[in-house]
């Protein structure tokens, strides 16, 4: 059984909105992140989220228009995406770390050692 599980992407016009989940069961204590990556480039930090919840960063390209939380009580991690463009076609991944510091978001992808399989996220008229 795989430890994160990604849902919830999908094809969405230009504008539209998309709420991606990450089941991470056994990872309650963790700090983490939502990357995405599009064939022939690195996989790139979206947006992260401290052990407790109570800090967050994002990457300029989406700041103002994603938001990442996690519900510790369901294991569950989540991105709403609003304002969808085409450039935010992607495979999206969840993923989690044991090794941040209290209060920390970080999109460094080298700290995190737990990864998901991915969701395809297509924005496209």
């Amino acid at each position: 059984e795989d430890p994160l599980v990604e849902s919830g992407g999908g094809l969405v016009p230009p504008g539209g909105s998309l709420r991606l989940s990450c089941v991470a069961s056994g990872f309650s204590g963790t700090c983490m992140g939502w990357f995405r990556q599009v064939p022939g480039k690195e996989r790139e930090g979206v947006a992260a989220i401290a052990r407790n919840g109570a800090v967050t960063t994002y990457a300029d390209a989406v700041r103002g228009r994603f938001t990442i939380s996690k519900d510790n009580l369901k294991n569950t991690l989540y991105l709403q995406m609003n304002s969808l463009k085409p450039e935010d076609t992607a495979l999206y991944y969840c993923a989690a770390s044991f090794s941040c510091s209290n209060g920390i978001a970080t999109l460094s992808r080298s700290v995190y050692g737990s990864w998901g399989q991915g969701t395809q996220v297509i924005v496209s008229s």
